[in-house]
């Protein structure tokens, strides 16, 4: 399957893309925002022993409600479930929502949100996102590409001790239509093997394979071996992977949970472990509704491309990520796979 224009999950017309980051000093977390066009209809799957989320449970195919308006990816643990209120209002503020009443105004934007673990990266327990920064998120969405690395939700992130980040792919589907995934990895397992090559390198393109650093085994052998004691003290709820899947191939709420429910395995492609107790992983899947010829696409074709398409964006955010040092604030040194693993030069 050949990738759309952006390579991005906006490549799926409609679907929109922001990012608010905070990176300034004593801070390291942000929001990302995917704002989908009205009419679009939503369903999610939770794994992992921590989640942290919000109106998941709307999306239940035996719950009424069945559009939805955007959905946030934040840092800041259950503290940045606040950032789902700013998108509310810049919806509301657009005239978007959910109809409770006969007057214009009387609407309820549909918001899920899900939240990530980097509370205390950038030197500040407490500093985490809220509703200006979704705000600044849902403000600052496009259509365009989809700026990846250490930016919006995945600005403190991090993936088997080293830096997480932002990733985003899609694929045209042979029979039409379009599956897209940005995915904010933040991750107890590892993007790569025990070389330091990654995962889902053989689900990049030709082009990106080609250009793939070479690993250190000697890097290799001493990140792992820090890597144990890491893991030995991590907590439940401290790390979690999230993504937002969206096509334009007509889904119910039924179908969009199936297609989040395959998208994990694109989770299990480009990490090691996945779904841990101390994951809190969630995918949400969006369907527009607008693909021409709805009755010639082979869900299957659809549901793996879904999965690729994830593994895909969980490798462009290792490979985007860059290096951060935050200790004179009192927080992390996050390395990233390039700087720590792979042969300079």
């Amino acid at each position: 399957m050949r990738s759309g224009p952006h390579q991005a999950i906006t490549d799926v017309q409609g679907i929109r893309v922001g990012h608010a980051t905070r990176d300034e000093p004593g801070w390291l977390t942000g929001v990302t925002v995917v704002v989908a066009p009205p009419g679009t209809v939503g369903g999610v799957d939770v794994r992992g022993g921590g989640p942290g989320s919000r109106e998941t449970d709307l999306l239940d195919p035996r719950r009424s409600v069945d559009r939805v308006d955007a959905v946030v990816l934040s840092g800041g643990s259950a503290f940045g479930l606040s950032s789902a209120d700013g998108v509310m209002a810049g919806l509301w503020e657009d005239g978007r929502g959910w109809p409770v009443g006969p007057e214009p105004g009387q609407v309820v934007p549909i918001v899920p949100a899900a939240i990530l673990f980097d509370l205390g990266r950038g030197g500040h327990w407490r500093r985490h996102p809220g509703p200006d920064d979704g705000l600044a998120a849902y403000r600052a969405a496009s259509d365009g590409p989809v700026t990846a690395g250490s930016v919006g939700a995945g600005t403190g992130a991090m993936t088997g001790g080293l830096r997480g980040g932002v990733g985003s792919a899609s694929a045209v589907l042979p029979t039409g239509g379009t599956v897209g995934a940005v995915v904010v990895v933040n991750a107890v397992g590892s993007a790569w093997d025990g070389a330091g090559r990654l995962h889902a390198a053989a689900l990049l393109g030709p082009d990106e394979a080609a250009l793939l650093p070479v690993p250190d085994q000697d890097a290799v052998d001493g990140h792992l071996r820090a890597q144990e004691e890491a893991v030995a003290a991590l907590r439940a709820g401290t790390a979690t992977t999230l993504a937002v899947v969206a096509t334009d191939v007509p889904l119910s709420k039924a179908g969009c949970q199936s297609l989040a429910g395959v998208a994990h395995d694109g989770f299990a492609r480009a990490l090691s472990p996945v779904h841990t107790s101390f994951d809190g992983d969630a995918v949400f899947a969006l369907s527009t509704g607008t693909a021409a010829e709805p009755s010639r696409i082979d869900l299957v074709d659809l549901q793996t491309a879904a999965a690729d398409v994830v593994a895909q964006a969980i490798a462009r955010a290792v490979l985007a990520a860059t290096s951060v040092d935050r200790s004179a604030d009192g927080g992390a040194v996050l390395r990233s796979y390039r700087d720590a693993l792979t042969r300079r030069g």
